[in-house]
């Protein structure tokens, strides 16, 4: 037991957090603008001479080194099934926390204009699912046959028809994709099973950045990467919510983390409905639920985040300050510079306000929604997809805009449910809290080992936020 450094390789910067493993108290923080594009090492190696000058240590002192990473933003996931709106959510699940996003679903067979569709999305990896365990095999042999023949050659996970699943691996190695077999996705109809698939994802996304420049070296050092940084954040969330040993839990909990290439979103909650009256639709809700937006950051998004506000419904006081030619010069320099952080009142301000924009679309997409539906007697009734956040008890914010920015009260605001929209289930009363040391990912890390320490870091770490 000593020090404890904690790593994160993130798309914008490489955070390194020191830890002391005795008392479990935090001890400094340090970052460097992220080199995946020459040598991520080089990143890490400034940083940690920051904090190794800032603290007083040596590379000798160090008795416990993990690291998480989600440079270049996490993988970008296709996914391919037989019904589009199940292979949808059931993608979207798997890929909670495990490092990837989904960017394109496909359903039934694939054709030459789905071929060349996926071709231009040029993938990461490829989800492919279709047919419960028993049932149609035709499609998933066909989809994987026109994988094979066209351009794009990503690792494929399958996770479909098990009576047909060593056959699918055969057709898509013979046509030199990297194949991954998992658990069928969907194993009886309505009944989803993404453990597997998930686990597997995490597995393909820790292959791929080991592949990245310099990664590879960092095992040597380090040891393997441990998990992506989302899935640190999501095990620290549960965490928290539900306490371990002698530590207490804090009940339902959400965490909005602002980043430079995408926002996230993860909520620890049953999330059922409220009222008596209101039933769910669609598929049971997960309990540990993560979203990521990848068109919503503060730097390698920051132009996508400008088209969503301008394509999203948006309170007229975050349009208004953001709309003028300066703003969008702004975001166009964020976007090719971003390593840039905000000096001047202005660059703060801006920063701010499209972090609060950020916060507005995301917590939104996440939330439930009540919506009317027509039963069978012709009637109207109340019907609720998604999560119903309006009793969440503790919101969380994290990442650098939230730690060391002027103003989180109003970004962490536009979590909250508004009464103009009162179908959209956003928190209502939450108690808000700031990340201040930045330690969400860190006591993720931290937790594989010491999950009771891991909540004293961040008990320690949340400043209260309130709104005036």
């Amino acid at each position: 037991m000593g020090l404890a450094l904690l790593i994160d390789f993130g798309s914008t910067y490489t955070k390194v957090t020191a830890i002391d493993l005795n008392t479990g108290s935090f001890l400094g923080r340090a970052q460097a603008p992220s080199t995946v594009a020459t040598n991520v090492l080089d990143g890490f190696a400034e940083a940690q001479r920051t904090l190794e000058r800032h603290l007083g240590f040596a590379d000798s002192d160090v008795n416990l080194k993990l690291a998480s990473s989600s440079a270049a933003g996490g993988l970008q996931m296709v996914a391919v099934g037989l019904i589009g709106r199940l292979t949808s959510e059931a993608a979207n699940r798997a890929a909670l926390g495990a490092g990837a996003r989904v960017t394109d679903v496909f359903e039934r067979g694939l054709n030459p204009t789905s071929i060349k569709l996926l071709e231009k999305s040029n993938p990461d990896i490829i989800l492919l699912a279709g047919g419960i365990d028993g049932g149609n095999t035709d499609i998933i042999l066909h989809n994987a046959r026109q994988i094979g023949i066209s351009r794009v050659k990503p690792p494929v996970v399958v996770a479909g028809n098990a009576l047909v699943a060593e056959q699918v691996r055969g057709i898509l190695s013979d046509y030199g994709h990297k194949v991954y077999l998992c658990d069928n996705v969907m194993p009886a109809m309505n009944v989803l099973n993404v453990e597997s698939a998930r686990e597997t994802i995490r597995e393909v996304f820790i292959d791929h950045i080991v592949e990245a420049k310099g990664l590879e070296r960092v095992s040597d050092y380090l040891g393997d990467i441990v998990m992506p940084t989302p899935m640190a954040v999501l095990k620290m969330a549960e965490l928290l919510s539900e306490g371990f040993g002698k530590k207490l839990g804090v009940g339902d909990v959400m965490v909005l983390d602002v980043g430079g290439a995408t926002t996230d979103v993860h909520t620890v909650s049953s999330g059922a409905p409220i009222e008596a009256d209101v039933s769910v639709m669609g598929l049971e809700e997960p309990y540990a639920k993560r979203t990521v937006e990848g068109d919503l950051g503060l730097r390698v998004s920051a132009t996508s985040l400008m088209d969503a506000i301008v394509r999203n419904r948006m309170p007229r006081h975050i349009r208004a300050a953001l709309e003028g030619n300066k703003t969008l010069l702004r975001m166009e320099y964020l976007t090719a510079n971003t390593a840039t952080l905000p000096f001047e009142l202005q660059e703060w301000e801006i920063d701010t306000k499209m972090a609060a924009a950020a916060s507005f679309i995301a917590s939104e997409r996440h939330a439930g929604r009540l919506e009317t539906a027509k039963t069978d007697f012709g009637t109207t009734t109340m019907v609720q997809k998604g999560k119903d956040l309006t009793q969440m008890g503790t919101l969380i914010g994290t990442g650098g805009i939230l730690a060391f920015g002027r103003n989180p009260e109003i970004v962490l605001g536009e979590c909250l449910f508004d009464k103009s929209d009162p179908h959209s289930l956003r928190p209502k009363n939450p108690k808000m809290f700031v990340d201040s040391d930045y330690a969400m990912y860190a006591g993720g890390l931290l937790a594989t080992l010491y999950p009771e320490m891991a909540i004293k870091l961040l008990k320690n770490s949340l400043r209260a936020v309130e709104i005036p």
